[in-house]
């Protein structure tokens, strides 16, 4: 099936984010096979004699600006319960950092996450991820990390695989059981590493539910030692990895990322201009996750100055999860980024598109509008892209096309 859609503004979020006043997209099926100039579209001409002369289907899009699908690359969206108390002991003073070391924080959610059956987490998350889809968001990479045992992490991983079965969304899933030490492991943090990468790694990729491996590399979290034992043991697998990192304290864990070329280090509140230039060295994305900074009531920005000095490559993510960052809203997070960390508009952008991808190794394929890309797409109602950051509580969304239809 040929699709011509025609009468559209093209925000392309290539390398040199350029736009097309005027232009056009030619589909074939689930694929982009041309963009450009809608005067010079190169719609092949049907059979001699044919009745229609062209066997293209034409969609017009209204004069609408178009993007391609935005894409959210850092998400906990699999999960059930909330943590509205802790917010609240937050808001009176209490770290996050003191709740999490008298067992809630993480843990307070695997609880949630244990006594939870897998149908009742696609249940609970199904509503999260239907109001990211609803900004135009079709890629959605979501973590593990709630459930902390070899068969609850399963639950979590099925769960996200089994979202991407019920919903017109591309989910990426992403291993991240060390998020923190559980119960059954308490002060034996390197036998839960060495569990993870002896056992747990190999067998979850075994059943094709992982794409990459994470690690919480952090004071509360896991060191860079640990770290590098779990990075080592997913290269064993040719599996990408990807790292939070520099949240609460700097630990060194962009560093060692860098070194492993993981795909992207994650919030950076405390990264410095040397973490900048070995991001920008090494090709790994800065992941900014704004709605965290602000729920967790944090001052201490990422140095946006040095990542943008050093060219690297930044993203924007929800975070989207029930302790630090509860949010569903891209077009926020986009909004917040712009705000708090003084990205301008088209920054924040290529944050959830073009770099968005990068961050998710799926680059090849997804956050342009360019020929050999997926048709993944969004219409929207702004006289601007630049509105996209600039809206609060107001959804300017007009049409989503996943695989070259229309899905919204």
């Amino acid at each position: 099936m040929l699709r011509l859609w025609r009468n559209a503004r093209l925000a392309l979020c290539d390398a040199g984010m350029r736009v097309i006043e005027r232009g056009a997209i030619l589909t074939r099926d689930s694929e982009i096979v041309w963009v450009g100039e809608e005067s010079e579209t190169p719609i092949p001409q049907g059979a001699a004699g044919s009745a229609d002369p062209s066997p293209a289907e034409v969609v017009d899009l209204g004069g609408a600006w178009v993007t391609p699908g935005l894409i959210d690359c850092h998400t906990h969206l699999v999960f059930t319960g909330s943590r509205a108390d802790e917010y609240a002991e937050r808001l009176r003073g209490i770290s996050y950092a003191q709740i999490a070391r008298r067992g809630g924080g993480i843990l307070a959610t695997m609880r949630a996450v244990r006594a939870a059956s897998e149908q009742q987490l696609i249940d609970a998350s199904a509503p999260r991820l239907k109001a990211l889809l609803a900004e135009g968001v079709t890629t959605v990479e979501v973590k593990s990390g709630y459930g902390l045992t070899l068969a609850d992490e399963r639950k979590m991983l099925r769960a996200a695989r089994a979202l991407q079965t019920q919903f017109p969304v591309t989910i990426r899933t992403t291993l991240l059981a060390a998020h923190t030490v559980p119960p059954e492991f308490q002060g034996r943090p390197d036998d839960y590493i060495d569990t993870i990468a002896r056992e747990w790694l190999p067998a979850l990729h075994a059943e094709q539910l992982i794409d990459s491996v994470d690690v919480f590399c952090d004071t509360i979290g896991f060191s860079v030692r640990q770290s590098e034992r779990l990075f080592l043991a997913a290269r064993e697998l040719g599996l990408p990895v990807k790292m939070h990192a520099e949240q609460l304290s700097r630990v060194g864990g962009t560093q060692l990322a860098t070194r492993h070329h993981a795909l992207s280090c994650d919030h950076l509140e405390q990264a410095t201009a040397e973490d900048a230039q070995a991001l920008a060295q090494h090709g790994c994305v800065a992941v900014l996750l704004p709605i965290a900074f602000y729920c967790m009531g944090d001052t201490h920005k990422p140095p946006i100055g040095a990542l943008r000095a050093a060219g690297c490559h930044i993203a924007v993510a929800t975070d989207c999860n029930p302790g630090s960052a509860p949010g569903a809203s891209l077009l926020l997070a986009m909004s917040m980024a712009t705000r708090l960390f003084g990205l301008t508009a088209r920054e924040a952008l290529a944050g959830v598109t073009r770099n968005a991808a990068r961050a998710l190794g799926v680059q090849a394929e997804r956050g342009e509008l360019a020929a050999g890309k997926a048709a993944d797409f969004v219409a929207w109602d702004v006289g601007t892209v630049d509105e996209l950051g600039y809206w609060v509580g107001f959804n300017p969304r007009r049409m989503v096309v996943q695989s070259g239809e229309i899905a919204r």
